[in-house]
């Protein structure tokens, strides 16, 4: 996955670049999501199977449809082994919005 877009003190952001980055800070703005996104990223190893992630104190059809949204934001990935799937935390992702976010504070 592409990262999201420069740090803010370095340019303006480009309209797709403004696009992306929203769809990953708009998913991470529900609270389910951003618990589900916790979990799997301090999961040890990095990632963490759906069974291990699921009591957030909604219903498993929901967890799936919020791992869905993690996903089509680009910050999630996937993995089918058998019976479950496993999640991780897309590092390039991470690390630019990071990026993104540090800079522009210390500017």
């Amino acid at each position: 996955m592409e990262p999201c877009c420069p740090p803010l003190n370095e340019r303006p952001l480009t309209a797709e670049e403004a696009e992306r980055t929203a769809a990953m800070f708009k998913a991470l703005g529900d609270p389910v999501r951003l618990r589900l996104f916790s979990s799997v990223a301090s999961h040890e190893g990095g990632e963490a199977c759906v069974c291990d992630i699921s009591d957030v104190g909604v219903s498993q059809p929901t967890v799936s449809h919020h791992l869905k949204k993690l996903k089509e934001a680009g910050l999630l990935s996937s993995e089918r082994r058998g019976t479950w799937v496993y999640y991780r935390v897309e590092p390039t992702v991470l690390a630019a919005m990071g990026a993104l976010l540090t800079k522009a504070a210390s500017a």
